[in-house]
């Protein structure tokens, strides 16, 4: 890569975490954000995962997640452009993981396996991990779990548990808490039995309104 080149991917991940954190309110101060860290040291633990120097790039995985406070992604992914994790605290992503461009993910957000008693039974080769697409959004504390695919366009929400293929254009919601009213009338209204509601092809047997995001 010619410095010129190098220069513009740099300035294009500190644009992209100025564009996503309204925090950050220059280059300078991006350069300390945890996705900038995260993803330097992903892109070098790649290139020496890709040459064989396997040892190497693991030793650059652990740096990274010690400066950036638990941001650990496998050498083996594959990260497309413009990904942003906010916050940063407690992520994983597994080593056959494939993530699309333009997508965010939250803190403690797990794009994990299912076991390596299911995994030892694969094929050689075949992926382990979740796929996401383009501008996907994962919210925080979500886990991905498995060979599963994540459609392009679709938000995964906070706490939600996903082991299963989701359809691009998509909301895959944890149920919420719903507050305790006291009166009577509220009593009565929350006593109700609650309909299922569809979500991406499953019956979802959470709450019967969902948030509009």
């Amino acid at each position: 890569m010619t410095p010129r080149a190098l220069l513009r991917v740099v300035t294009d991940d500190l644009d992209m975490v100025m564009d996503r954190d309204p925090s950050i309110l220059s280059r300078s101060e991006a350069l300390l954000h945890p996705t900038v860290i995260a993803i330097w040291g992903w892109r070098v633990s790649h290139g020496l995962h890709l040459r064989g120097h396997r040892r190497g790039a693991r030793l650059v995985m652990v740096l990274a997640r010690l400066l950036t406070g638990g941001i650990e992604i496998h050498p083996g992914a594959r990260i497309g452009r413009g990904f942003f994790i906010d916050h940063g605290a407690g992520v994983v992503i597994g080593e056959t993981v494939e993530i699309g461009d333009d997508v965010t993910i939250f803190h403690q957000v797990t794009l994990g396996a299912v076991g390596w008693w299911h995994d030892n039974q694969r094929p050689e080769g075949s992926r382990r991990h979740p796929k996401l697409g383009d501008r996907v959004v994962v919210g925080a504390n979500a886990t991905i779990l498995g060979p599963v695919t994540v459609g392009h366009d679709s938000v995964v929400g906070a706490q939600a548990l996903v082991i299963r293929d989701v359809p691009a254009d998509s909301r895959v919601l944890a149920p919420f808490s719903i507050p305790n009213l006291r009166s009577s009338r509220s009593v009565a209204k929350a006593a109700r039995p609650r309909q299922s509601v569809v979500v991406a092809g499953q019956r979802h047997k959470g709450a019967a309104v969902f948030p509009s995001w």
